[in-house]
């Protein structure tokens, strides 16, 4: 099924609204769960607080960004749903922070998360309405600044990092299909395709692997982690 174009999408029919209410209740948990995990953050790594914090209220900003966008549409988020979508990495966030493993809660939100939302974004912008899409673009531009954070810091800490990355990336990454294709029809009707959704996350989350140290080889035997649930 090919990509539709914004023109050709009737954005206040009740399927796509329908469909909205779960999508743009997913991008606002997912935000509100950027700034807590942020915020979580600051006790795990004292010396990156004020940076951290800073990206807490960036996460903020875009939470009321896209509560915006949901009332453009006269659209009420279905947040029990989208709580629900993020229960298990938030989960496996809190019992990570809970056993001081900073390495485990960057790969799940500065890594998963961030690269989940960029390709979500990414493939949002050019079937969007115009009110969201010019949210959506301001959003993803400050997404790749909180990629950074969490590549900067793994990358400094790589070979004390390693093995605990490849077992939370062998814990986490499967949960991303699981949730892609929770989501694959809602997603569809608003003209974005889960091939490109696969597509796009593929491309960022090897690319931050890469950046943090890892190998071709190694990174096409981690990206492929799960894949088969796709």
């Amino acid at each position: 099924m090919p990509q539709l174009e914004a023109s050709v999408i009737d954005f206040q029919s009740e399927t796509y609204k329908d469909a909205y209410s779960r999508i743009n209740a997913i991008v606002i948990e997912g935000e509100q769960e950027a700034n807590e995990n942020y915020i979580r953050l600051t006790e795990l790594l004292p010396d990156s607080k004020e940076q951290l914090l800073g990206l807490a209220r960036m996460e903020n900003r875009h939470k009321k960004g896209f509560e915006a966008c949901g009332r453009n549409l006269s659209v009420a988020p279905d947040m029990e749903f989208a709580r629900q979508f993020f229960a298990q990495l938030h989960q496996n966030f809190q019992q990570a922070a809970a056993e001081n493993k900073v390495v485990t809660c960057l790969l799940i939100q500065s890594l998963i998360i961030e690269c989940f939302a960029i390709a979500a974004y990414n493939i949002y912008i050019p079937v969007a309405d115009d009110f969201a899409r010019k949210i959506t673009e301001g959003v993803v531009k400050d997404e790749y600044t909180h990629l950074n954070f969490g590549e900067e810091w793994l990358k400094a800490n790589f070979e004390a990092s390693k093995a605990e990355l490849e077992t939370a990336n062998r814990q986490n990454l499967p949960l991303v299909w699981q949730m892609l294709n929770q989501v694959e029809t809602d997603a569809e009707i608003l003209g974005m395709e889960k091939e490109a959704l696969v597509e796009d996350f593929m491309i960022q989350y090897g690319e931050a692997l890469g950046n943090i140290g890892f190998s071709t080889r190694e990174i096409m035997r981690m990206s492929a982690m799960g894949l088969s649930a796709a």
